[in-house]
């Protein structure tokens, strides 16, 4: 629907009623769903009602994860992604027990309580290995959580993480849409794969954390309502959201690069083609990509494909608006603003927490491996994202509003069962709990 149709459809006047009536019923037809999620005008309404319902729930606590990236090896071959297995540039690491261990001694001096272990699919770190560095940690930490985040597992594995200690584990779904997710990822990978991963997560009894990437290629405003209407089913403890932000030596980043320079001399209609055939071949045979080969514009008179190219400015904005709406659907989960939002902004993280997130996680890997844990281009891991320069975190959430609060902040679940119960005799309306 064209922008126009939308203040049409959706006068100036009836913006805050629709967004109070999100907060009020935790749910709107699509329509209105996809008109919060585009525009601009709903986004202080957003913002506003957002942070009025977290503090609700959570008051201005603000949680920190230590996050420990300790291996970037993957055996997956995501066209987005900068350690995808394919990629020759990369320099590759892996920590040891040992500075895992050490990285946390480090981090509960500082005062965190959460550790977040992530890393790529890394098949050297069996079952028995991260078994063995779980239950040490939380034999060395009993006051701390453990959240995993190492991808695609069978049930069995989940099973063996959680009973070493494991607290939490986060799995991004990426997208709920099947076509989707067949256009960011190799044929060897599913998303009914994926789903069944989280249910079974769900299951086995972790706070279990999902999430999407904003502003992918080929993602459409009906993509990410299907994200949404996903979520609903899954009814996720966290839920974690980042604009996309591209990778040059990917498949996905040359054409997006691509895409942006021309959108830039063509307006905002611009879409290119396809990931050219060849590459997605390379890349699934584990080839470096034919760069001069992924640079090429599409041909003249090509059908486009949706390849849309979002610039910077409307990923942030649009990331922004989607973390209000998860906030007002989903008031217990616990949101981080991630480091992607202050990457592709400045004031991002804070501009995150305004917008209804209360988790943040600063990193904790050993500085000498920060930079080679290079999902996208420019990370930030220094500054205020390094968990050592915490004095500097606490400045800037405080002037956002909020404070840092060292517990390892498990989400409420005592609401979280208010909420997910729409039928109950207690609900959340308004300012005030009613029975």
């Amino acid at each position: 629907m064209k922008k126009r149709e939308y203040s049409d459809r959706f006068p100036h006047s009836a913006v805050k009623d629709i967004v109070l009536r999100l907060a009020r019923e935790r749910d709107l037809p699509d329509e209105e769903l996809s008109f919060l999620i585009e525009s601009d005008e709903a986004g202080i309404f957003l913002a506003e009602e957002a942070d009025r319902i977290r503090r609700q729930v959570y008051g201005t606590d603000v949680y920190i994860r230590g996050l420990i990236e300790f291996t970037n090896y993957c055996k997956n071959n995501c066209y987005y992604c900068g350690i995808r297995a394919s990629d020759r540039k990369t320099e590759r690491y892996r920590l040891s027990k040992e500075q895992i261990l050490q990285c946390c001694e480090e981090g509960y001096d500082l005062g965190f309580r959460t550790f977040v272990l992530q890393g790529g699919e890394d098949p050297f770190f069996s079952d028995e290995r991260i078994c063995d560095i779980v239950s040490e940690i939380k034999g060395r930490f009993p006051d701390c959580a453990v959240t995993l985040s190492i991808g695609e597992k069978t049930k069995e594995s989940y099973q063996a993480y959680f009973d070493a200690g494991a607290d939490r584990y986060l799995l991004r779904h990426e997208t709920a849409d099947d076509a989707h997710y067949g256009k960011l990822h190799p044929k060897d990978m599913s998303l009914a794969v994926r789903k069944k991963c989280l249910y079974d997560l769900k299951e086995i009894g972790y706070q279990v954390g999902s999430g999407f990437m904003v502003g992918t290629p080929y993602q459409t405003t009906g993509t990410l309502i299907r994200d949404l209407r996903f979520l609903q089913e899954l009814e996720p403890d966290m839920i974690g959201i980042g604009p996309y932000i591209e990778h040059m030596d990917t498949p996905m980043g040359v054409q997006y690069k691509e895409a942006l320079r021309c959108r830039a001399g063509e307006g905002n209609a611009f879409q290119t083609a396809e990931i050219p055939e060849e590459c997605k071949r390379r890349a699934e045979a584990g080839a470096k990509p034919a760069r001069g080969r992924e640079k090429e514009p599409p041909a003249a008179g090509r059908e486009t494909a949706g390849f849309h190219a979002l610039s910077a400015e409307e990923r942030m904005c649009r990331t922004l608006r989607l973390l209000s709406i998860l906030r007002l659907m989903f008031p217990y989960a616990l949101l981080p603003s991630t480091t992607a939002l202050g990457t592709i902004h400045p004031g991002g993280r804070e501009m995150g927490l305004k917008a209804g997130a209360n988790v943040v996680m600063p990193n904790l890997s050993p500085a000498e491996t920060r930079e080679l844990y290079a999902l996208y281009e420019n990370k930030i891991c220094t500054g205020e994202e390094a968990a050592q320069s915490r004095n500097l975190l606490e400045q800037s959430v405080s002037r956002a509003g909020y404070r840092i609060v060292t517990a390892p902040g498990h989400v409420k679940r005592d609401w979280k069962e208010r909420f997910c119960r729409p039928s109950a005799d207690r609900c959340i309306t308004g300012d005030k709990e009613q029975k």
